[in-house]
């Protein structure tokens, strides 16, 4: 963290648990300013969502810093099938996205089901989209996240739990997924902040996604819970530990 001139920071987990901040947050991107972003598998929000739900919480964030899977994945289906049939299995905030990017949303006769963390999955949607794929088209998934931390020690459903559902019905594999460990996410966030992996360091709480995401681009990862198998037990700890760092190397000079 001494040494690191940017960060990318996780979301769900590491600076926020539902609608509760965690332990220094606000204070790790107050002295970050300009030098991070947040990186997230959030496949159910948009960028100006996530400001507006920072805003509420006291984080203030603007939305240029958050990169979302959600989001990624409907930039990457505009750039990379512009022309395709899309189902879009996710929340009415991101097929409002892919429709304002420009995207053909179909209940029908579709080339990719792109499939996210969708609030009305139900058995009716499972057939839904289950008879797209067996019909030939093609599976996109935001992110594989099984839960996310949520407040009071809850586990929060996530992508990965419907695409499980998804994937034991039809018998049909993702032909892309978006999200971390993945280094799609990531990549962006070091466009955005002109950085490079040997001089930015991830910011988490999930080893598989977090941690393997950074490792996947050769970049470092400190990864912060209260489990004791983590770098710091919190991310007011995390920041402890920087000013002894950086005091320790002025006393050397």
């Amino acid at each position: 963290m001494a040494q690191a001139k940017y960060l990318i920071v996780d979301l769900d987990g590491t600076l926020i648990r539902e609608d509760e901040v965690v332990e220094g947050a606000v204070e790790l991107l107050a002295r970050y300013r300009d030098r991070y972003v947040i990186v997230s598998n959030n496949s159910t929000d948009t960028a100006d969502g996530v400001v507006r739900r920072l805003d509420r919480l006291g984080l203030r964030v603007v939305s240029e810093r958050i990169v979302l899977a959600g989001e990624q994945t409907v930039d990457f289906m505009r750039q990379q099938h512009p022309e395709a049939r899309i189902l879009f299995a996710g929340s009415e905030a991101l097929q409002r996205y892919a429709v304002e990017r420009g995207c053909l949303l179909v209940k029908s006769n579709a080339d990719f089901v792109v499939l996210g963390l969708d609030p009305e999955f139900n058995y009716a949607r499972l057939c839904v989209i289950v008879d797209q794929l067996r019909c030939g088209a093609r599976l996109v998934v935001t992110n594989c996240d099984v839960s996310h931390p949520g407040a009071e020690g809850r586990l929060v459903p996530e992508t990965g739990a419907v695409l499980a559902a998804v994937v034991a019905a039809s018998g049909v594999q993702p032909v892309h997924v978006t999200g971390k460990p993945e280094t799609l996410l990531l990549q962006e966030g070091l466009r955005r902040l002109g950085a490079t992996p040997d001089n930015t360091v991830v910011i988490g709480d999930n080893p598989a996604t977090d941690a393997k995401g950074a490792g996947n681009l050769g970049m470092r990862c400190l990864l912060v819970d209260s489990s004791g198998r983590a770098g710091a037990a919190s991310l007011s700890a995390l920041l402890r530990a920087e000013d002894a760092a950086r005091a320790g190397e002025l006393a050397a000079v």
